[in-house]
């Protein structure tokens, strides 16, 4: 029998606006005791979630045990910006396109499979409109630069057959109330989500079939007799597969070592806005230069708000000083009263930090990685549909079925290797930092 401790666990930085202003439909249970299973899934985000729901497509008569470490929606799939994107996104070339016509149809093709599989579960589940919005997304363009990268962007587009309209100042001003932008690039096929209330409602609807065990970190997995088994601090699930989808945190498991970049991503939520500010009720904007700040403003429950996120930072650890989050949370009012001078009163209730993964040729982490053991991390920046769309291909590799798409998907060479440390550290960290310095008024 062989055994592997995990070496780190993950760590809530700040409180999520999505989480706080989000309620539980359900009750968490914690797993007491052992426990036998057909699959064991360990992470209950988007892919750990997709990969049930899949599982229970495919063996719907199989036992199903998802272990998370923390609560439904307070890790990193309730941290995110909420965009379910169709159309390419490269985070580490600040740009949004930057692939053949080919292999933009194809990776269009695959993100729309899992919005499609999402919207599925999201009117199966009951989701409001409020948590699932099909409503497309902008690219917003507030330099000379930023209107060049969307006339690219809007071009790859035309060569691809993809609906797109250009929006101009005007039109900018009478959607978000303000004139920062000089213009936009309208794309329909994103789906907007509130992602804290997306992956408990996703998970309400699959207790009905599978065992969700909440406060359940794994601490160790060992491997004997054909069986796996994760350790939790006050018991264990045994089963003769497992599917791992925990994002970057797949390295501290033993795989992928030396070969994921832990990006952490920072945002900041306001207060609810004065009646009528910031133009109409709901938006969403993705910045021209990917680098820049996404925003969105939101009504819930009758109240407004901004949503904003900005800044990157490369780090090694997985814990975030309460200094630095309030160093980037000025960042975020910086770049809020740039946008809208009249809310410079409206505070931030929330600033919170979020663990992403990139690999260095931008491919997931995901495949066989021991004898019964499969891995769907590395969202490449993109979790929302990257991670969709891992969890739904885990559970067809790992029942065997065969399908165009998963053939397509497994098409990728493995993540590449970093440099050494210290060096992968300094390097990483320059070309963030040469990216939003080149971003200017777009960040």
């Amino acid at each position: 029998m062989s055994t592997t401790s995990v070496r780190r666990l993950p760590v809530e930085n700040g409180v999520s606006g999505w989480e706080a202003i989000s309620a539980r439909p359900f009750a968490a249970r914690t797993l007491e005791g052992n426990v036998t299973a057909d699959w064991l899934i360990i992470g209950a985000g988007f892919a750990g979630l997709s990969a049930a729901r899949r599982l229970l497509e495919l063996r719907p008569d199989d036992r199903i045990v998802i272990l998370e470490a923390g609560e439904v929606g307070k890790g990193t799939a309730g941290r995110n910006s909420g965009f379910m994107i169709d159309v390419p996104h490269n985070l580490s070339s600040s740009e949004y396109s930057s692939g053949s016509a080919d292999a933009t149809r194809l990776e269009m093709a695959q993100n729309r499979s899992a919005i499609a599989f999402a919207k599925a579960a999201a009117e199966e589940y009951g989701m409001s409109r409020e948590t699932v919005d099909p409503a497309g997304k902008i690219n917003a363009a507030a330099t000379a630069r930023g209107m060049a990268l969307n006339a690219s962007f809007g071009q790859s587009l035309r060569g691809a057959g993809e609906k797109h309209v250009f929006l101009d100042a005007g039109e900018m001003r009478d959607i978000t109330g303000s004139d920062y932008y000089l213009g936009g690039l309208y794309t329909p096929g994103a789906m907007l989500i509130q992602p804290a209330d997306y992956v408990r409602a996703f998970a309400a609807g699959l207790v009905r079939r599978a065992d969700l065990f909440e406060r359940s970190p794994v601490t160790a997995l060992r491997r004997g007799g054909g069986t796996w088994t994760a350790v939790t601090p006050r018991g264990t699930v045994t089963a003769p597969k497992t599917i791992v989808c925990v994002n970057g945190h797949i390295d501290d498991f033993g795989h992928f070592r030396g070969r994921l970049m832990h990006i952490f991503a920072y945002a900041s939520m306001t207060a609810p806005l004065p009646a009528g500010a910031a133009g109409r009720d709901r938006w969403a904007l993705l910045p021209a230069d990917a680098m820049g700040a996404t925003v969105r403003k939101i009504t819930s429950g009758g109240k407004a708000r901004i949503a904003i996120r900005t800044r990157y930072t490369y780090d090694t650890t997985v814990s975030l000083s309460a200094r630095r989050l309030a160093k980037m949370a000025q960042e975020h009012r910086r770049s809020l009263d740039a946008r809208f001078p009249e809310l410079a009163g409206v505070p931030f209730e929330y600033s919170w930090a979020g663990r992403l993964c990139l690999s260095r040729n931008h491919v997931p982490a995901f495949g066989e990685v021991e004898q019964g053991l499969y891995s769907a991390c590395c969202d490449n920046g993109l979790g929302t549909v990257k991670s969709t769309l891992a969890g739904m291909m885990a559970a067809e590799l790992a029942t065997g079925t065969r399908s165009r798409e998963l053939e397509d998907y497994m098409d990728h060479p493995q993540p590449a290797r970093l440099p050494p440390q210290p060096f992968a550290w300094l390097g990483i960290n320059s070309v963030i930092r040469l990216q939003e310095l080149r971003a200017g008024r777009e960040g």
